[in-house]
């Protein structure tokens, strides 16, 4: 217990540089973007006289040095206050979490299939390394691999959407279905069937190459091999030595394709017309909502950091060693 929270605390002050970095850089990329949001809105609206454009930024304070907005910026945060969203005429936080728990729904819901399957598959694919198994399972990971995502999300909607009619087009759930408790959830999760089904299968293919290779390094190991002479049985050796062991690195590439499956999300939303998280960002670059972007960017590194920090004690748990070797350096 002392150890997994030596582990979370060093962690977490390790993340704060991080965040840091991220608010930082990401307020100055914005800087050097042409136009703002006030070019913007009056393009919507047909266009704008000068002075409407400069009460516009008086009052959004976009007539203010760059280091001033940066402060003031800083001490909004500080309050959890992201803005207002110019292109939304609303608080980011609102818009923010209306969007956020669909896009934590589909990425919770494609990280569990791709992870359970590509791990379970991975071990059978290594358990016996050079099989026929083995060879049918990384021919067919490999190409589901190849196949970028929007395709696959494309075929599924064609297949199992207007020919067989099976699953809904699109959307998170059906309008105005007026459908409440259990019946909402199931509606909702019958629309999230294929692009959990898009998204996770490329991450599924991944993780299963990774376990499948990681169990055929541990094969090669000493105590693999001295369990083989006590007379242990292949089934005990592969699920209590060999998959464990090479459960650590397919920990951390978890950890490593949060990030990915975060940015992958934008491109599965728009296919499938999620009101997502991913779609937000895209509507924030093109109304040039630049503090409705900010706040995305920075939500998106704290999931990220939230993410890796679950995976470094899940791999702390899995390995005794790493806690252990932090104490000693300490």
């Amino acid at each position: 217990m002392h150890r997994a929270w030596r582990l979370t605390r060093r962690r977490l002050i390790a993340s704060i540089p991080v965040l840091a970095i991220v608010i930082v850089g990401t307020f100055f990329l914005m800087e050097l973007a042409p136009g703002d949001a006030v070019d913007a809105y009056l393009m919507s609206l047909g266009g704008g006289d000068a002075g409407l454009a400069e009460s516009l930024r008086q009052s959004y304070g976009l007539d203010q040095s760059a280091f001033n907005r940066l402060w003031l910026y800083l001490g909004s945060l500080a309050r959890l206050d992201f803005g207002w969203s110019i292109a939304f005429d609303r608080p980011i936080i609102d818009v923010v979490l209306e969007r956020l728990p669909k896009t934590l729904w589909l990425m919770g819901s494609a990280t569990a299939l791709a992870f359970t399957a590509g791990s379970l598959l991975g071990i059978v694919a290594g358990s016996r390394p050079g099989g026929i198994v083995d060879r049918v399972l990384s021919i067919g990971s490999l190409a589901i691999y190849a196949v970028p995502g929007f395709w696959l999300g494309l075929v599924l909607i064609l297949v199992f959407a207007v020919q067989q009619r099976w699953l809904p087009t699109s959307g998170i759930e059906t309008i105005a279905s007026g459908k409440q408790g259990v019946a909402r959830a199931l509606d909702i999760a019958r629309h999230l069937i294929l692009p959990v089904t898009s998204l996770g299968l490329i991450y599924l293919a991944l993780f299963l190459r990774v376990m499948r290779a990681g169990m055929g390094e541990v094969w090669r190991q000493d105590f693999v091999l001295a369990a083989r002479a006590k007379g242990l049985s292949r089934r005990r050796i592969v699920v209590r030595h060999v998959a464990r062991n090479a459960l650590l690195p397919l920990i951390t590439m978890l950890g490593l394709q949060a990030a990915t499956m975060l940015g992958g999300s934008v491109v599965i939303e728009s296919v499938f017309a999620i009101p997502g998280f991913g779609r937000l960002a895209q509507e924030a670059v093109a109304g040039r909502d630049a503090p409705l972007l900010m706040a995305i960017i920075i939500i998106s590194a704290l999931l990220v950091v939230v993410v890796n920090l679950l995976v470094d004690i899940a791999y702390a748990w899995l390995d005794p060693r790493v806690g252990a070797s932090e104490a000693i350096s300490r």
